[in-house]
């Protein structure tokens, strides 16, 4: 899991947005973070709530569909950041990093999940840009399809074992684990703004 990953490394993982997107949760979660731990918060690594989609068409999706997805993919982010980075700036060092998604590409019957991800992905491009100089770099990371919990059930052996990537296979989470650490460690020095592909192909 990434969360172990990281706290392997030594960093303080906030690990997803509740399902409402809602503020007061983060900033709870957050506020108890740095009273509880020793050393100040150093990592707000914002993971998607793992929300089931339900593929209908466009004209079947309502403004409330939409409305649930934007509050958990995009408010939830913008609300994890607004809480964290303060204590960053404060100690004058922070990494960021966000999970988005290629659905934001064109998503034909996910449409409010691909606008929710290609939200974010402005929203890192915009707010990397904000706060370098002070030590805080906010970027994001693309997976493609991984072999998890989430994923090897909807398929069949056969299709897992033969995936339409160029790579030729799916990605295990440790691969895109080694991404999220590299970009909230202090080894990236100088990237910001930033969203990794890590699919194992282009696009």
């Amino acid at each position: 899991m990434l969360k172990e990953r990281l706290a392997h490394s030594g960093f303080v993982a906030v690990v997803g947005a509740p399902n409402t997107g809602k503020s007061t949760f983060i900033n709870t979660v957050i506020g108890k973070m740095s009273q509880v731990v020793t050393d100040p918060v150093e990592i707000a690594a914002q993971l998607p709530s793992l929300e089931r989609i339900v593929l209908v068409r466009f004209l079947d999706q309502t403004a409330e569909m939409f409305d649930r997805v934007m509050k958990i993919n995009v408010y939830g982010v913008f609300y994890a950041h607004q809480a964290a980075i303060p204590h960053m700036l404060k100690q004058g060092w922070g990494r960021c990093v966000t999970i988005t998604s290629g659905a934001r590409l064109g998503a034909t019957h996910v449409v409010p999940y691909g606008t929710s991800k290609g939200a974010v992905w402005s929203f890192v491009a915009a707010l990397g840009n904000a706060f370098p100089k002070e030590g805080v770099f906010v970027n994001g990371v693309e997976p493609g399809r991984a072999l998890t919990e989430m994923v090897v059930p909807r398929f069949s052996a056969e299709f897992l074992a033969n995936p339409p990537v160029a790579i030729g296979r799916y990605s295990d989470a440790e691969e895109v684990a080694e991404v999220v650490e590299f970009l909230t460690s202090e080894r990236n020095t100088y990237t910001t703004g930033s969203v990794w592909s890590c699919k194992g192909a282009t696009g």
